[in-house]
């Protein structure tokens, strides 16, 4: 069993009202009953509900990685605020008795275990032969590409449409015209590029400064220009091979629109095994554009110090029906971690997980991944923001000897005294750098930091975001 703290529950809730609700649980003296069993893999008891009878809640650890919530409630809710309420009892040191497995629960321990022997010997049976490719329906995917052809090429039209008649002219007719199009779009299986036009339209929507929002909408047009001509490339010549391997090289087939399964990345090899990541920042916003929350979370490899990410989406008509993501400050081990095709950042995920507390050690191997050269690391983020289809604002680990207040603002300076200037990016809607001057001036001296990159196109200046601080000691989160 993990160590069970108030963090570790909370990182198990599915939202903040859960949490509330879990704990008031706990308050209240709402559990009558509470057991654990010899072993202590498993907590059981009872919880007082609205009817006669108490609800009966169990959290087992048979598979420490992967916990099975138990409830006797009605709840569609996943874990219910029962069975975390029984785990909060557990955090807030209320005194568990113990008792034998109750014979329900022991059951279903058997059929899940003869379940996983029948998996285990199918996999067996296999040996080391490589896995059956999938079998392709030729005809299917030829239709399918077609139809997105035809998208892409729609969306050329457009776009050409746009940069020659220029932004300027652009009205409320014009938006409404892009807005239908994109509608139009979603019969041609690209919802990636159907996404993106949808913020073309956000953004001219938006009220403001003018030239500002026409700089934006013009990168938004090279994007699309840059997307619809590889795409179709990429896709003509699957048209003439249905066969060929889809495209890992690269986020294109996610820009597109695919929605890549675990079997898949499998298949492409895009397993990394036993990895152990540790999160420096957390972000949750609404994205309006594509009618979704994004829980977004960057996280160091302490295998290799690489920076990854994750995004959980919770569309809008659906968010309270799902789990929502929050800070985890504990180290997450898993024996698989599933890395998404990307050029940098890549987002990774990872079905089951164990927790640790993080240790200094931890940190110190955060801190000697931290790149030392800005020079360098300025060239390498160019490298990467020339491509057109890249992120714009990638987000690296680096080390500084200060934090210091010029006449142009706030900058990081290097060991070799090369600086790196600090802002607010506006995209994200969170301002890091007024928190500079709560620091420790121990903070300010000889650490690590995550930041995020952006590029401004009126000065082709670079600067960057403050996310987090890594010291010997402790993160620091400034954007969470």
């Amino acid at each position: 069993m993990p160590t069970i703290t108030e963090a570790y529950v909370d990182s198990l809730a599915p939202n903040a009202g859960a949490i509330k609700n879990g704990r008031d649980l706990v308050k209240k003296n709402s559990f009558p009953v509470l057991n654990e069993s010899p072993d202590g893999t498993l907590l059981f008891g009872e919880c007082k509900g609205s009817g006669k009878e108490p609800y009966r809640c169990s959290v087992d650890f048979a598979n420490e990685a992967n916990p099975v919530f138990r409830c006797s409630c009605p709840s569609r809710q996943f874990p219910c605020k029962h069975a975390l309420g029984l785990l909060y009892a557990r955090a807030m040191g209320n005194p568990f008795t113990q008792a034998e497995v109750p014979q329900d629960i022991a059951d279903k321990r058997d059929k899940a275990e003869k379940r996983e022997e029948k998996k285990k010997d199918a996999a067996e049976s296999v040996g080391n032969a490589p896995a059956a490719k999938r079998k392709v329906n030729k005809n299917a995917l030829v239709k399918k590409f077609a139809s997105q052809l035809e998208g892409l090429r729609l969306l050329e039209k457009l776009v050409l449409q746009l940069v020659q008649s220029g932004l300027g002219s652009v009205d409320k007719k014009t938006v409404q015209m892009i807005e239908d199009q994109a509608k139009q779009l979603g019969n041609h299986y690209i919802p990636g590029v159907q996404a993106k036009l949808r913020e073309l339209v956000h953004t001219m929507q938006t009220e403001g400064d003018r030239e500002s929002i026409h700089s934006q909408a013009m990168e938004q047009l090279l994007y699309l220009h840059s997307l619809a001509k590889k795409g179709v490339s990429y896709l003509e010549k699957r048209m003439d091979d249905p066969e060929l391997p889809m495209e890992t090289d690269s986020s294109l087939e996610e820009q597109l629109g695919h929605a890549w399964q675990l079997a898949e990345l499998r298949e492409y090899g895009r397993v990394q095994p036993d990895a152990e990541l540790l999160q420096l920042s957390f972000l949750s916003y609404a994205d309006a554009a594509r009618g979704e929350f994004v829980d977004a979370g960057w996280w160091a490899d302490l295998g290799d110090g690489t920076i990854r990410s994750t995004r959980h989406l919770r569309p809008f008509r659906a968010a309270r029906a799902l789990k929502e993501e929050d800070t985890v400050r504990a180290v997450i081990r898993t024996e698989e971690l599933f890395v998404y095709p990307g050029e940098f950042n890549a987002r990774v995920r990872w079905e089951a997980a164990t927790q640790r507390d993080a240790a200094l050690d931890d940190l110190a191997k955060v801190k000697k991944a931290a790149a030392s050269s800005y020079a360098d690391v300025v060239k390498q983020v160019k490298n990467i923001i020339k491509n057109p289809l890249a992120d714009k604002t990638p987000a690296m680990l680096v080390a500084y000897r200060s934090i210091d207040k010029t006449a142009d603002g706030l900058c990081l300076r290097d060991a070799q005294g090369k600086l790196l200037p600090v802002s607010d990016l506006t995209s994200n809607g969170r301002a890091t750098s007024s928190l500079i001057a709560l620091l420790d001036e121990k903070d300010l001296k000889d650490q690590a930091a995550l930041v995020m990159f952006s590029h401004r196109l009126d000065d082709n200046r670079l600067s960057v975001q403050l996310m987090s601080i890594v010291t010997d000691s402790r993160i620091i989160r400034l954007l969470y």
